[in-house]
């Protein structure tokens, strides 16, 4: 298949070379190859200033990142008989790392297929495009994955704001057979239900899962821990079961406290669980002048920093957070506290808790460093695809 050319200006293959998968607007000679010429999800064959084929891509001239690699197979493009080994081999790996069928099976750029999430939630997918290049082979994309899997049900969760920037619009739809209000997980030996056609991003949160699979190493028999952006309840409900005699969940949605409500109540633990709507900082600042405290603390909450321009602004969120969820916390107690956003770094996250320690005058030691779990791979080339940090303090 002979694709048409998109050049790049000089030297700007380098980081292609080097295994990045994207291709900035002004990496590419305009001039030569201008983009109008163009259509959105549209396959290119990528050649250097002078000439030479660099990777098979696709293309999108209305976005920043202009295209994005397929393969560096001159033999390959995005078809079926590609999409097929990529999600095999996608498959393949969370086969080998999980005994349940509860995971994110497809992870964008880190399985190589840029722009497509796929979670798995026993016989039911929540599949999510987010690119044109993915959404001009959906068909195949859900041809492949009923033929590999023979789900009872596929869901598109193609509402994410991110599709705009592509030209695409956003719904939420039934790709094939039923889906039901609720579905079952299990996680870490739990049992859970969320519903993947209303929750958040594909309905459940599996990378943090191996986060919650080390908090419990740390809990005490009759301990009191304070969940706070528990969504579904899967930090408290995990505490709970751990051997936590109070675990207290804290979220603004009311939906979200409602499946809480029914994850507790489906583990039997719904005597030892609270839960709370509110904007968290204010149920917090509320709890410190109360003199509520916990014996453990736990963070997660959505991402203060999506561009780089709120760094400053976030930052100060995380740190009026974490100061927050110390004051709240005993001596001896355990901090868990948690960020997605990619613009927050490790080292600035930690630096941000010292911050807070330091508002509060005490001192805190450092156990151990969580990242996403494995069935969301980082790619080695593309720091992008590494974003989740979680840390574990001990307050003394």
């Amino acid at each position: 298949m002979k694709l048409p050319i998109l050049k790049l200006r000089k030297d700007q293959e380098r980081r292609i070379l080097a295994g990045h998968l994207w291709i900035y607007s002004n990496e590419i000679d305009t001039r030569e190859t201008p983009l109008k010429e163009f259509s959105p999800g549209q396959q290119v064959a990528i050649h250097t200033q002078r000439n030479k084929w660099v990777a098979h891509a696709y293309i999108n001239p209305r976005s920043l990142i202009s295209a994005r690699v397929i393969s560096r197979h001159p033999t390959e493009t995005l078809d079926e008989e590609l999409l097929t080994k990529r999600i095999s081999n996608a498959l393949a790996l969370r086969e080998r790392l999980f005994d349940n069928r509860c995971y994110r099976l497809v992870y964008g750029e880190s399985d190589l297929l840029p722009g497509l999430v796929v979670d798995r939630f026993g016989d039911y997918l929540s599949m999510q495009i987010t690119t044109a290049g993915m959404d001009a082979v959906q068909a195949q994309i859900i041809g492949v994955l009923e033929k590999l899997l023979e789900p009872a049900g596929i869901l598109l969760r193609n509402d994410t704001p991110v599709r705009e920037l592509e030209g695409l619009n956003q719904h939420v739809s039934v790709a094939m057979g039923e889906i039901p209000e609720r579905v079952r997980l299990e996680e870490n030996g739990v049992a859970f239900e969320t519903s993947i056609s209303e929750g958040q991003k594909s309905g459940w949160f599996y990378d943090q899962a191996g986060n919650r699979e080390r908090m419990q190493r740390y809990i005490r028999e009759g301990d009191s821990v304070l969940d706070i952006c528990t969504y579904a309840g899967a930090w408290g409900v995990t505490a709970a079961l751990a051997g936590a005699d109070e675990a207290h969940c804290v979220d603004a949605s009311q939906s979200a406290l409602e499946q809480t409500r029914s994850n507790a109540e489906l583990n039997k633990v719904q005597e030892r669980l609270e839960t709370q709507q509110g904007d968290v900082f204010d149920v917090l600042r509320k709890m410190a002048a109360e003199g509520r405290r916990f014996d453990m603390v736990i963070l997660d909450p959505p991402a203060f920093i999506k561009r780089r321009k709120d760094q400053k602004q976030g930052e100060q969120a995380y740190l009026r957070l974490n100061s927050l969820g110390l004051e709240v916390l005993k001596n001896d107690g355990i901090l868990i506290t948690s960020s997605c956003s990619f613009h927050m770094e490790q080292s600035k996250l930690q630096n941000v808790v010292r911050q807070a320690a330091v508002q509060q005058n005490t001192q805190l030691r450092l156990l151990e460093f969580g990242q996403q779990r494995q069935d969301h791979p980082v790619h080695p080339a593309i720091p992008e695809t590494a974003y989740l940090k979680t840390l574990f303090f001990h307050k003394s």
